[in-house]
């Protein structure tokens, strides 16, 4: 087992029970079916963390399904803004703290709002990174919600 990340500090903080799954990484594949895979998830109840940038409101994390795309006009309407876009993946590491494969809202580099994928509340549990490559954290989405303070929307979509 890993030293504690800064995501579980957080949920043991809060008093948010969780488990912790490890698997092994591999680099050239960071895909959230993968990693959904290695932990004994479905990929739509493994939900991937993905950072934006809108015209309005600045930066903001989304949160969406593995087997899903960000809805990036959804994401505005949410917001507020009138355009978003997907931040650069290399202001990825030094707008949250995270590397690719390891982001997450709980315990970020700064308190973004975060947007989440309304079909998260329709799961017992839910996957998400534990804030390193090679380990998940199963949680209730409720309590997730609640860590993160989200705002839940349809926000995910098919793959185009």
């Amino acid at each position: 087992m890993p030293a504690k990340t800064n995501a579980a500090r957080l949920l043991d903080r809060l008093g948010i029970g969780y488990e912790v799954r490890e698997y092994p990484v591999d680099p050239d594949d960071l895909s959230a079916e993968t990693v959904a895979a290695k932990v004994g998830m479905p990929p739509r109840q493994t939900f991937k963390t993905l950072v934006a940038r809108g015209d309005r409101r600045g930066v903001v994390l989304a949160v969406v399904p593995g087997d899903k795309e960000l809805d990036l006009k959804a994401l505005a309407k949410l917001t507020g803004d009138r355009k978003v876009e997907m931040a650069p993946l290399k202001d990825v590491q030094s707008l949250t703290g995270y590397i690719r494969g390891g982001v997450t809202a709980l315990a970020c580099k700064k308190n973004y709002p975060v947007f989440a994928d309304e079909s998260m509340t329709s799961f017992e549990r839910i996957s998400i990174s534990a804030g390193v490559r090679g380990a998940q954290i199963i949680l209730d989405p409720h309590d997730y919600l609640k860590a993160v303070k989200a705002t839940t929307g349809r926000i995910g979509r098919e793959r185009a």
